[in-house]
């Protein structure tokens, strides 16, 4: 096998043009920044917590998970935005995996007792710790 020829790393030229010049004063107006930002642009608040006005069930599944135990939080009344960030909090505040199911947050492993807690911290009234 031939072995390739190898190029010199030293006491080559420098380069003889900025990759750089051809940006010229974008930067200046850059800094500036937009002139007025569009109402549709804006994002309308997420409220960060559910409604805690209805029953929440917490409970615990293996069925159709690959053997995997999961724990099931229902009855959450809240758009999706708001049902996403309670989901990060939760994996946040439990160090668990997670994902959300329709209305449904599925959160990975046993973890019942720990949401229940987690739940009622946060003001939930009626939290029931199903099977």
């Amino acid at each position: 096998m031939a072995k390739s020829p190898k190029i010199p790393t030293t006491g080559g030229d420098a380069l003889k043009t900025s990759p750089f010049a051809a940006l010229g004063n974008l930067g200046a107006a850059l800094a500036e920044g937009p002139a007025e930002t569009p109402a549709a642009a804006v994002p309308s608040e997420v409220p960060s917590s559910p409604a805690w006005s209805g029953k929440i069930v917490v409970r615990r599944e293996k069925k159709g998970r690959g053997g995997k135990t999961a724990t099931i939080v229902e009855g959450l009344v809240a758009p999706e935005p708001a049902l996403d960030a309670l989901l990060r909090e939760l994996q946040k505040a439990l160090a668990c995996g997670g994902h959300r199911e329709g209305d449904h947050l599925v959160l990975a492993g046993a973890q019942g007792e720990r949401v229940v807690a987690w739940l009622r911290e946060r003001g939930a009234r009626q939290v029931v710790l199903g099977s």
